[in-house]
């Protein structure tokens, strides 16, 4: 009778390990993108990420959101990119430990934690300080909470993305990710972002989660500097997907979004070609 009832134990512990990944997935976590066939070889992409590791004076340990890292980096790789990853001072890039764990890591993340050149990558990552923006064809801003840290306050990360406009590159980001655009301004003051559509984590996700001590807010301070902020919504914001693309610049909303935002980039990339650096 014990190993009956051991049994439906075990049986019951395996059906929620497996079962709440995909019950979360099918809700919006995560969404599966089928990404077309595209091939870009011979173009440059990179996907830059926070050096921060302290959520404030909590303690918590924080970083990247791995997805908004991972999604990105495998889907220009598979289309044949060279792909470099950077952060803002360059070193380890702190990953969101609960990203890479049960029940919340996707697929991407699966991918990253069995290769050992990406997690090279991630050991080693080059500062943006050293980087030539204009070098690259598409330039990536992946989120996590460590974004809202050090992506506006880093003027090195504005001349990055400067050049990089200035060459043409088609420049994206997901969730905390855009909040590096307020850092790029011309000689007249005005960011990057004014006037231009764009979507990233809102308001509304920031409060259901409980996190707002952190000094900036992708929804508040983009709409500040005079975005044309968009989104989406669900019963909660973790679960919404949304991706807006204005010209040149390609932006999804939150950790769903890593896929499909970086796909838009390379066709912005093959349907409108322009270097010109």
């Amino acid at each position: 009778m014990e190993w009956i009832v051991l049994s439906a134990a075990v049986v019951s512990v395996l059906i929620i390990w497996r079962g709440l990944p995909a019950l979360l997935r099918a809700m919006g976590l995560h969404r599966h993108f089928a990404a077309p066939k595209r091939n870009l070889k011979g173009k440059r992409a990179l996907v830059i990420a926070t050096s921060h590791d302290t959520l404030g004076d909590t303690g918590k340990k924080t970083g990247v959101f791995a997805s908004e890292m991972t999604a990105p980096y495998y889907t220009f790789l598979d289309a044949g990119m060279d792909v470099d990853v950077a952060s803002i001072t360059g070193g380890k890039i702190p990953v969101e430990p609960m990203s890479v764990k049960w029940p919340l890591k996707s697929a991407h993340d699966d991918r990253f934690l069995k290769d050992r050149e990406l997690r090279r990558k991630v050991d080693a990552a080059s500062a943006i300080s050293l980087l030539d923006g204009g070098q690259y064809d598409a330039v990536f801003l992946a989120g996590g909470w460590g974004a809202a840290f050090d992506f506006e306050q880093s003027p090195e990360l504005g001349r990055l993305l400067l050049q990089a406009e200035d060459a043409g590159a088609v420049i994206g980001g997901v969730c905390h990710g855009p909040l590096g655009l307020l850092a790029a301004k011309r000689g007249n003051g005005q960011p990057l972002v004014n006037g231009r559509k764009l979507t990233a984590v809102t308001d509304k996700q920031v409060k259901e989660l409980g996190i707002t001590h952190t000094p900036r807010h992708p929804e508040r301070d983009l709409r500040a500097a005079g975005a044309k902020f968009e989104s989406a919504t669900r019963f909660r914001d973790i679960f919404a997907s949304h991706v807006t693309t204005d010209g040149r610049l390609v932006t999804g909303q939150n950790q769903n979004d890593g896929a499909e935002t970086a796909d838009r980039m390379m066709q912005v990339i093959l349907e409108t070609p322009f270097k010109g650096g």
